[in-house]
């Protein structure tokens, strides 16, 4: 099989890579060799490469500046998607796009379902749902939430930066959602397009928190590890009051049944997999 991985550079792109199916053909591009809001150089590429999938691992993630910078996250987060999906369409290939709970208002006190209506409450909410809805009814759409790797920036790597420098840490404990490790949401998508899998699903590591819940546990692991020298206090807050310029859903635990079933089983509990990022910070220095 011949794969292209656009936006192979990120913390999902790298996973990708790490866990790809021996003898699969990869092509890798990032950001910096290929802008996906480009659509004459994505129909070249993808026409040059003629792969046999095309997993768009790319996206604008900047969910405040979104809100000021609407445009520019839908020409990446939707309309390059359209484009992805139709270049991909055009050679044959299967196409496989990453969205985001963000698609939720977070007002719901279960799971969400892959058919639960949706109602973004955020530019970058709103983008990612067009990218949805340009990618077709043929693609493979799996949603995801909270995401994080060893590498690259996200909330592991803040806390464990910021509780090192602070005396004390506060955090917003009235969100709730699903960490999730890039390496194990990769080797998901893997398993899903082994599996023949098409629409919408989600996939997040099992498990629900709060984002104090998280910041907790990253302190605890981080110690742990030997990663922090010593324990600081992390003091819950509410959302308004650490006031964002994006509107966050304050439940947006996916509900994960279908696609756990498609690939053979449920994922390990998130707490499992911050203890293994944990080991792999530590064994990279």
């Amino acid at each position: 099989m011949k794969a292209l991985i656009v936006g192979a550079k990120g913390q999902l792109g790298r996973g990708l890579q790490a866990s790809a199916p021996a003898g699969t053909v990869l092509h890798c591009v990032g950001s910096d060799e290929l802008d996906i809001t480009n659509g004459d150089a994505v129909r070249a590429l993808v026409q040059a490469e003629k792969p046999d999938l095309l997993i768009n691992a790319a996206a604008y993630t900047a969910v405040d500046r979104a809100e000021q910078e609407e445009d520019l996250a839908l020409a990446v987060n939707g309309t390059a998607v359209g484009t992805l999906a139709d270049a991909a369409r055009d050679v044959g290939a299967r196409f496989i796009h990453v969205s985001t709970d963000f698609v939720f208002d977070g007002t719901s006190g279960v799971p969400y379902a892959p058919d639960a209506p949706t109602n973004p409450i955020s530019a970058y909410g709103r983008t990612k749902l067009a990218g949805e809805q340009l990618a077709g009814p043929d693609a493979l759409i799996v949603r995801t939430a909270w995401v994080y790797a060893p590498m690259g920036g996200n909330f592991v790597r803040t806390m464990l930066r910021v509780m090192g420098e602070r005396p004390e840490v506060r955090v917003v404990a009235d969100q709730i959602g699903t960490p999730t490790y890039a390496p194990a949401l990769a080797a998901a998508l893997w398993s899903l397009a082994a599996a023949g899998a098409s629409g919408i699903h989600h996939y997040t590591d099992s498990g629900a928190a709060s984002w104090y819940d998280f910041a907790v546990a990253v302190q605890e692991e981080g110690l742990a590890a030997g990663l922090l020298s010593q324990a600081v206090p992390v003091v819950p807050i509410a959302t308004t009051d650490y006031p964002t310029p994006a509107r966050r859903p304050h439940y947006s635990v996916l509900d994960k049944t279908s696609t756990f079933a498609a690939i053979g089983g449920p994922a390990p509990h998130w707490r499992h997999h911050l203890r293994v990022m944990m080991s792999e910070i530590k064994t990279q220095g």
